[in-house]
């Protein structure tokens, strides 16, 4: 019987050390790393023959859509949903997300993202809990343009790609960034602009993007995250003379 062999970087609790451990397991047809992860969770056995606890990670949709699947595997960060078994080289290794704090095995806390959508102030602003009638009319082609910004699942594989996003930068990331440039390319999001480009010339912001574009490659979506950064950078140009030529 064909088997797939897997190695699991583990750990137990979030201030625990890390380790490997090795799994084998029977293999079928069409199986992703999802379903190799579900072999072991019904038989938790490693390949030596002990009987071990289940490997933890997170996963909801199985359909690239939740991006709470998000792990490195082989050496790239992608979702494990859509990873298929026999497009990867064995053995096949499994690790969380270097850039997030790990809660268990694969399992990451990528709360960070989220707080960086409350920095940014990633939603749009309505005054009041009665209706405020139509708001302004976009044309097709900047709808089909914004949609590709909305497809963002905050998975993460773009922080965990980006070479400045880690402990020592406050740089949000380019899942921020490019969310600033949706939400301010919305008519009724650019009521509050000039205070998410104040996020955006800060400490935090896109001074700290090194231009590597490893965001853009790695991006499940397809999220033209690059085009976004570049737009944002001259609106942060300008934004930035405005608030020294008003001093």
């Amino acid at each position: 019987m064909k088997t797939i062999h897997l190695k699991v970087k583990r750990q137990d609790r979030p201030d625990g050390e890390a380790y490997w451990e090795e799994f084998k397991i029977p293999a079928r047809p069409n199986m992703n790393v999802i379903s190799a992860l579900m072999e072991i969770q019904k038989n938790p056995v490693n390949s030596e023959g002990q009987k071990t606890r289940s490997v933890v990670w997170e996963y909801n949709c199985l359909e690239e859509v939740c991006g709470a699947c998000s792990m490195v595997i082989n050496g790239r960060v992608r979702q494990a949903c859509s990873a298929l078994i026999d497009k990867l080289k064995q053995p096949i290794t499994l690790e969380p997300m270097s850039t997030f704090p790990v809660v268990k095995d694969l399992a990451v806390n990528r709360s960070r993202m989220f707080e960086g959508l409350k920095t940014i102030k990633g939603w749009v602003p309505l005054d009041g809990t009665y209706s405020l009638g139509p708001g302004p009319r976009i044309s097709q082609d900047d709808q089909q343009f914004a949609y590709q910004f909305a497809t963002c699942m905050t998975c993460g594989c773009c922080l965990e790609a980006c070479p400045n996003v880690n402990d020592r930068s406050p740089y949000l990331g380019p899942q921020a960034m490019a969310q600033i440039h949706y939400f301010n390319s919305h008519p009724t999001g650019a009521m509050i602009k000039r205070e998410r480009m104040d996020v955006v010339i800060g400490e935090e912001g896109i001074v700290n993007c090194g231009n590597s574009q490893n965001c853009v490659q790695v991006c499940p979506k397809e999220i033209p995250l690059t085009q976004a950064l570049a737009e944002l950078n001259k609106d942060a140009n300008r934004h930035a003379l405005k608030r020294w030529l008003s001093q």
